[in-house]
C-alpha cells in the first residue's frame, strides 16, 4: 500500500485528496520507486484545474517530477536495479502515470540516474524547467555565446532555468518580469539585466541593452500584447517560442516585422523533447554535464511535506515564489 494523491472533481486545491491505494507490481519496462521528493509545476495546478491539454479521469492521479530509490524492476529492465538513486524526466501522461506518491510505478524511458552530487530536493526539481528551457535555447534556437535571450516570467523555476543554460553557453541572458520587487534575485540569479515590464518601457529598455544586434530569442510563457512589442527589437532571423498562455489574450503579431526580420514564432512545448528519444538522450547529457559542473544549479523556492500537498499548489497559485516549489516525502 502507498499513499497517493488524487482528485475526483476539478477545482481548487482543495479538491485535492491522499489515499492509500494498493500499487501494483512494475510491469514491462517499467520501474518502481520509493519517492523521496517531488517537484511541482504549472501543468499539474492546470490539470487540477480542468484547463490542461488532457482531461482528467476521476480518480485522477497527477505529478510528472520525482526522484527517490528504485525498490524493483519490471521485464525487460537492464539499466537499473533495486536501491539505485534515480529521478524523473516528464515524458508522460497524467493519464498513464501519477508521481504524487509514497510508492510509485514509472516508464523505463522516464527514469534517469542523476548526477551524485544533487540531494533528491535538487534532482526532483531538475529535469522539467531544464529540459524545458534546454529544447527551445539550444534544440531548437541554437543560442551561441554573445547572444541576447529574452526571458519572460523569468522568476519561474524555467525562467531561473534558462538564466543559467543562457550562461553556460556564454550568451546573454535579459530577465523580463512584471515589476521591481524581484530585480535584485534575478540579477543574483545570473541575468545581465532585468527589466520590469509594468514600469519600464520595454523596446526603449531593450534597444538600449542590445544595440544594433537586436534579440535573438525570446523564450516567453506570457504571451499577450507586450509580444509586439518584442518582435520590434528582435535581430533578422530570430526565433520567438511561446511555450505558455498565462496572459490568455491573443498574441499580436506585427507583420512587417515578421516580414522583414524573416521571425519565427512558433509555440513550444516540454514533451517535443522528451517523447523523443533522440532529442531527449541529448537534452539529458546537456543537462546532466551543467548539473555535475554546478553551470546548473536548481534553485528551491520552498519546501512542503507530502501532507501539505494542497497547500504547495496554493502557494504555486499565489506566483510568489522564485525558483522550484517542492513537496518532501
Amino acid at each position: 500500500m502507498s499513499k497517493v494523491v488524487v482528485f475526483n472533481r476539478t477545482g481548487s486545491a482543495d479538491v485535492l485528496e491522499i489515499i492509500d491505494s494498493a500499487v501494483a507490481a512494475p510491469g514491462a519496462r517499467e520501474v518502481q520507486m520509493r519517492v523521496a521528493a517531488l517537484g511541482l509545476n504549472r501543468a499539474e495546478v492546470m490539470y487540477r484545474n480542468g484547463q490542461y491539454v488532457i482531461e482528467p479521469q476521476f480518480p485522477a492521479r497527477l505529478g510528472y517530477e520525482a526522484a527517490g530509490t528504485v525498490t524493483a524492476v519490471g521485464k525487460d529492465v537492464t539499466d537499473f536495479a533495486v536501491g539505485d538513486k534515480v529521478s524523473v524526466i516528464p515524458s508522460f501522461m497524467f493519464t498513464d502515470y501519477g508521481m504524487y506518491g509514497e510508492v510509485v510505478n514509472v516508464p523505463v524511458h522516464a527514469v534517469v540516474k542523476h548526477p551524485d552530487n544533487l540531494s533528491f530536493d535538487e534532482a526532483a526539481a531538475s529535469w522539467m524547467m531544464y529540459i524545458t528551457a534546454f529544447g527551445a535555447l539550444i534544440e531548437y534556437g541554437q543560442l551561441c555565446a554573445g547572444q541576447h535571450v529574452v526571458i519572460r516570467a523569468a522568476s519561474s523555476s524555467v525562467g531561473l532555468a534558462a538564466i543559467q543554460i543562457a550562461r553556460m553557453v556564454g550568451a546573454i541572458p535579459i530577465a523580463i518580469t512584471r515589476s521591481s520587487e524581484k530585480r535584485a534575485q534575478l540579477l543574483q540569479a545570473g541575468a545581465a539585466q532585468v527589466i520590469a515590464s509594468d514600469e519600464q518601457d520595454l523596446v526603449a529598455e531593450l534597444n538600449q541593452i542590445c544595440g544594433s544586434a537586436g534579440v535573438n530569442i525570446v523564450f516567453d510563457p506570457v504571451g499577450g500584447p507586450d509580444t509586439a512589442k518584442l518582435m520590434q527589437v528582435m535581430a533578422n532571423g530570430a526565433h520567438y517560442f511561446q511555450y505558455g498562455a498565462l496572459d490568455s489574450r491573443n498574441i499580436e503579431v506585427p507583420v512587417m516585422d515578421i516580414l522583414a526580420k524573416h521571425l519565427t514564432l512558433r509555440g513550444y512545448e516540454l514533451f517535443e523533447i522528451t517523447t523523443d528519444a533522440e532529442k531527449r538522450a541529448r537534452a539529458h547529457a546537456f543537462v546532466s554535464a551543467g548539473l555535475a559542473s554546478g553551470q546548473l544549479k536548481p534553485v528551491i523556492d520552498k519546501t512542503f511535506t507530502f501532507d501539505k500537498i494542497a497547500d504547495a499548489h496554493r502557494y504555486m497559485e499565489s506566483n510568489g515564489q522564485i525558483g522550484k516549489i517542492v513537496v518532501t516525502l
